[in-house]
């Protein structure tokens, strides 16, 4: 099915209502997963012409997806990437989680972005970024396209590597799954029990009676109420 290439319009639109010279395209990867990092990509690509086939990194194929992340990275005016752990997940929640690792790609960038355009229709970021959301950003906005691959590309090599550094982690098969609940990876999860990598305050434990005594509990108060608060509105 063919999908409208991404635009530069809504930065465009933030340069003519805000003033902003450097605008970031941000998107995140890894938030649905059950094992690993979440991983977040902020992108500056000022108005030149995007590479062809770029859109939305799942609509793309892994081939395809790694070739252009590889593409785009020389391509980009400039990129950095920023991760929020297991542990850091488990501890924080996933708004928070969210928030850190895209600070931490935004600051990452060697200069500070004036205004951000952020993937999604929840701002998970907030000041004092000047945010604009996008619903379906990753598809229609260029330099959000660009973060969405080269993000999920950097995120899928360090899954895959975990199983090439430890024998152990093979029967999870992160490197075809990427920490997502795929059937061999719940399969391995009911015989062997969670690993170093997996995030232990998620509801997938409570199905699991013989490895229920190992999930957390979030003790963050800050983190509790930004999840009650309502920001994004997950349930896993």
């Amino acid at each position: 099915m063919p999908y409208e290439p991404p635009t530069h319009t809504v930065e465009r639109s933030l340069r003519a209502t805000t003033g902003a010279k450097i605008v970031a395209g941000v998107d995140e990867v890894g938030r649905g997963a059950w094992a690993g990092p979440v991983t977040v990509c902020a992108a500056v690509t000022g108005l030149r012409r995007a590479p062809e086939g770029l859109t939305d990194s799942k609509l793309i194929t892994p081939k395809r997806r790694t070739a252009l992340a590889a593409d785009l990275e020389r391509w980009v005016t400039a990129y950095a990437l920023g991760d929020a752990s297991p542990q850091e997940i488990d501890e924080l929640g996933m708004t928070a989680a969210l928030r850190l690792a895209a600070v931490r790609a935004l600051e990452g960038l060697p200069v500070r972005p004036d205004a951000v355009i952020l993937d999604g229709k929840h701002d998970y970021l907030g000041g004092p970024w000047q945010v604009r959301t996008v619903i379906k950003g990753d598809q229609s906005c260029i330099a959000v396209a660009a973060a969405s691959v080269i993000a999920k590309v950097r995120r899928d090599t360090v899954m895959a590597q975990l199983c090439t550094d430890a024998e152990v982690y093979a029967a999870y098969a992160f490197d075809a799954n990427a920490g997502y609940p795929s059937p061999v990876h719940k399969a391995a999860l009911q015989e062997l029990g969670p690993t170093p990598h997996h995030r232990l305050s998620w509801s997938y434990l409570d199905a699991m009676p013989r490895w229920r005594h190992l999930k957390k509990v979030r003790l963050s108060a800050e983190a509790v109420a930004l999840e009650s608060g309502g920001q994004l509105g997950f349930d896993f």
